[in-house]
């Protein structure tokens, strides 16, 4: 069952597969923190396995880690995880030194103070920010304006069930649409080159 608001204290998240298939890693009991759960990640992750390898990811409400860190173990060549919240950005930097994983880089800020300095271009991007705020449409926006976005990047957005889906920039193609409980996810396409 997807938790919306808390994770029980001592709870953990397992990377699904890859290099770190089934590792479990402790996640944290904050408010709004809540895991993709395994059965979307693992959906999302079927859908992105050709795309994945070699890749430079953005996990720009990275949380508990769980997108940029599966997609870490299934070989994506760079993953930088944003998290405004200190105790998760900690946590997140241990996970990263437990995996030896050198292709992760942990900012600590909001999403929207990393990309207003950003000077790269990402080929997938994970939207997955706190239910309780309404940033989707401004933070894609933002992603464009900043030119983060790559031709053809891949860019992942979740957001609850009981609201519409977010107004995001035309030239992101829908993909693949999916519900699981409460959650509606997303896999758009950038399709500013052709």
């Amino acid at each position: 069952m997807i938790k919306e608001n808390k994770v029980k204290a001592g709870g953990s998240l397992r990377i699904i597969a890859g290099l770190w298939r089934g590792r479990k890693l402790a996640v944290l009991d904050l408010e709004g923190l809540r895991p993709t759960s395994d059965r979307i990640r693992e959906t999302v992750f079927n859908w992105l396995q050709p795309y994945v390898g070699s890749a430079h990811c953005l996990d720009l409400y990275a949380g508990t880690g769980a997108l940029g860190l599966e997609a870490a173990s299934r070989g994506a060549e760079k993953v930088t995880l944003v998290e405004m919240n200190a105790k998760a950005a900690v946590q997140l930097e241990s996970h990263c030194q437990a995996l030896s994983a050198k292709q992760c880089q942990i900012y600590n800020q909001a999403a929207t103070d990393f990309l207003s300095q950003n000077k790269q271009q990402y080929d997938i991007i994970f939207i997955d920010p706190p239910y309780q705020g309404d940033f989707w449409s401004d933070i894609a926006q933002q992603l464009m304006n900043t030119n983060s976005v790559a031709d053809n990047a891949l860019i992942y957005v979740e957001y609850p069930k009981q609201i519409a889906m977010p107004t995001l920039p035309a030239q992101w193609q829908l993909m693949k649409e999916k519900k699981a409980g409460a959650v509606n996810y997303c896999l758009f396409q950038n399709t500013t080159s052709q």
